[in-house]
């Protein structure tokens, strides 16, 4: 049987966390190195673009391994990279197709292997990953972001697979509309992706809030 912690022990403990700035910081606030985020909603709102943006902020910090299991790596997926000023000097990104998941968890068993993984869609692993693997896999691996995708269905994260993951999230992020809002265990608030676009959808209101 393990020792239990102390208090002290508790609040001598360092806890690596992101170093955060500007809007990120301010929505975000500097969130743990590890663990889960889940960006969720409605097709074609702007999951994938700003999941690039994402991607090209925090591969500042560590490297990015983005699975494209839904789209693949098509021209329309070169060109979310493009719109997202991700270039060919972005060298901490790298980009994988459908990736099984035993396979990428040798990657991530891998000395220099990548800290920060994205997985685009959730949909595309319900076969791989039950909800109740969810929680295994991330403390199999206590030193990696995972950032999932998943639809929107009825209001909620579609399936069951995502909605476990948004119990476990710590930054959650709903996209509608090309607007991204953040929740969790953060400061949360509202992201535009494309103002000028997010007004046409929203109206003026959701710009009072974000004033």
């Amino acid at each position: 049987m393990r020792r239990a912690k102390t208090i002290k022990n508790l609040f001598d403990k360092k806890h690596q966390e992101f170093e955060f700035d500007g809007i990120w910081k301010d929505r975000c606030g500097n969130p743990d190195r590890a663990g889960a985020w889940l960006i969720w909603g409605p097709e074609k709102n702007g999951k994938t673009w700003i999941t690039m943006l994402a991607a090209k902020y925090l591969s500042q910090f560590e490297k990015v391994h983005y699975v494209s299991a839904e789209e693949g790596t098509g021209k329309d997926f070169v060109a979310s990279l493009k719109r997202a000023k991700i270039s060919a000097s972005d060298t901490q990104i790298q980009v994988e197709e459908y990736e099984a998941l035993e396979d990428l968890k040798e990657r991530l068993k891998k000395r220099k292997a990548p800290r920060i993984v994205i997985i685009d869609n959730l949909t595309c692993y319900r076969a791989e990953l039950k909800p109740s693997q969810v929680q295994p896999l991330l403390r199999e691996f206590p030193e990696v972001l995972f950032i999932f995708l998943a639809h929107e269905e009825r209001g909620e994260p579609y399936t069951a697979l995502a909605r476990e993951v948004r119990k476990l999230a710590k930054i959650i992020i709903r996209v509608e509309g090309l607007a991204c809002h953040v929740s969790g265990r953060c400061p949360g608030g509202m992201i535009m992706i494309d103002e000028s676009r997010s007004l046409l959808y929203h109206g003026q209101d959701i710009m009072n809030k974000t004033a």
